[in-house]
Formats: C-alpha cells, structure tokens, sequence
C-alpha cells in the first residue's frame, strides 16, 4: 500500500515530501480560478497529529493557545492550553475520551479535576464527503525556491449544530493549517495549526491523569468538542 492512513484533515503518503513543490511566478499567475467542487471521496488526514494551535472567538472573550495531540482511532484528544477568557486568564488541561463519553478538565499543579459528560459523537479532521472545494492557494511565495506552500480549501455545512465550516490543509499529506467554524451559539471560531508532527510524543497524556482517579462524573448536559474552547468561565 502506498497509503499510510490512520478532522477535516489525515492520509499520508510513504516517500512523499509534506511541502509543496513551489512553481514560478509566472505558473502561479496564469492558474485560472478553480471551479467549486463536491467530492465523491473523503479526504483523509493522519489518523496520529500532534502539535500546537491557536484558537480566537469571534466575540473576542477567549484567545487561547495549545499544545495538542489526536487520535482519531481512539477518538481522543487531548489539549494542555493557556490563554485569555472574559479578561481572565486560564491555564488547564483537557482531555476528551469520545468512546467513553467523558472530558477530564484538570490543573495537576493545583490538583483539581472536573469530570463531566461528552458527547459520544466524534467528528475526524478528514475533509467530509459533501464538501465543497474553494480555492488552491500558496502560503508564502512560489518565486523562490523552497518558499511556498501549496494548500486546498474546503467549506461544507454541518446540519446537526445548524454550522458552517471553511478549512485550510496542505495539498500533499492533508495536513491542517485552520479553520473556521461557526454555529449560532458559538460565532466563529478561528483555528491555526502549527508546528505539526505526525504521531505522538507522549501517547499518556491520552490517559487520564491520577488527580481525577476519584473525580466524580457531573451531571450536566453533554459538552461537545468546540465546548472546550467557549466555556473557560466556568472552570
């Protein structure tokens, strides 16, 4: 097989550099606008991601960053984040267990963990079947060797939570760069990945740590995965 394959992201090819091969300027300018299109296939990012992010609401209460790691066969994420809600700064752990339906939110320094129900409805950096291509584009510059980075961008609707979506990854690999994701509760949330690995560094910070060995299970309605990034206040 060619294809080492593990949301909207990961399929990744042996052999394959992650760049873009950059082309001149003179190519890049007499590329016609590409038509929107759907896809009769998924597109497949890397079942193993991780990295750093960035993340801003539209609202402007959080601005956040974080290291993070994806496991879309588990279906586990797992962010360490730090930033700024509602004028307030955090600094905490999140951990989101799909299969089990728990998201652990806890501060090892200070010893506190929050257990509280998820929603079992996991959503993978793949770019879905009914989207619709945007647009190719070059980060950077295609007149210098080296300098440049081919990306595609797809947008799409998501009925269930009434959102919309525009998604950015790199041509080769479908890797995440960002995106954008709006429901009515939530505005836009803008996404920017950075510093992307392919695998795991530390695969136990998938597994939840001993300060919530006895943290009882809350009971309050099930958070989905953009609650993680909308609800600092209240931890």
């Amino acid at each position: 097989m060619d294809i080492v394959v593990s949301s909207p992201y990961f399929a990744v090819w042996k052999g394959q550099r992650l760049t873009a091969r950059p082309q001149s300027s003179s190519v890049a300018k007499q590329r016609p606008a590409a038509s929107p299109r759907r896809l009769n296939h998924a597109v497949l990012t890397p079942p193993l991601l991780s990295g750093n992010l960035g993340v801003v609401t539209q609202s402007g209460e959080l601005s956040a960053y974080a290291s993070y790691i994806y496991d879309s066969i588990g279906k586990r994420i797992y962010f360490s984040e730090f930033g700024q809600y509602d004028n307030h700064q955090f600094k905490l752990d999140v951990l989101l267990l799909f299969n089990q339906g728990v998201k652990y939110t806890f501060n090892n320094e200070a010893g506190t963990c929050k257990k509280t129900p998820l929603k079992k409805t996991f959503m993978p950096a793949d770019i879905p079947r009914n989207a619709t291509f945007l647009s190719e584009e070059i980060l950077g510059t295609s007149s210098i060797q080296g300098q440049g980075l081919l990306v595609n961008t797809w947008t799409g609707d998501v009925p269930a939570t009434q959102g919309k979506y525009m998604t950015t990854v790199t041509q080769i690999g479908c890797i995440p760069v960002s995106s954008l994701y709006y429901t009515p509760k939530t505005g836009w949330i803008v996404t920017s990945f950075i510093n992307t690995v392919l695998g795991m560094a530390n695969p136990e910070l998938l597994l939840p740590p001993k300060t919530c060995d006895n943290a009882p299970l809350e009971t309050t309605e099930p958070e989905d995965f953009f609650s993680t990034f909308r609800k600092k206040g209240s931890q």
